[in-house]
């Protein structure tokens, strides 16, 4: 599992096998790409940072 925390602050919670690439792009940001929910593709989202969580192991 691996947890992307917003720019904003916020954060969510996404399977592994879903995420294509954590990057820096052309103007500096963090971004990731991941596949979206609904099949349709892969997309491009800035992130403030990641972690990647252990199986079976609860995090607040």
């Amino acid at each position: 599992m691996i947890k992307y925390i917003y720019p904003d602050g916020t954060h969510c919670y996404r399977p592994l096998h879903t995420v294509e690439a954590v990057y820096t792009d052309e103007e500096g940001k963090l971004v990731s790409r991941a596949q979206a929910a609904d099949k349709s593709g892969p997309y491009t989202f800035e992130i403030k940072g990641f972690e990647i969580l252990e199986a079976g192991v609860f995090y607040d």
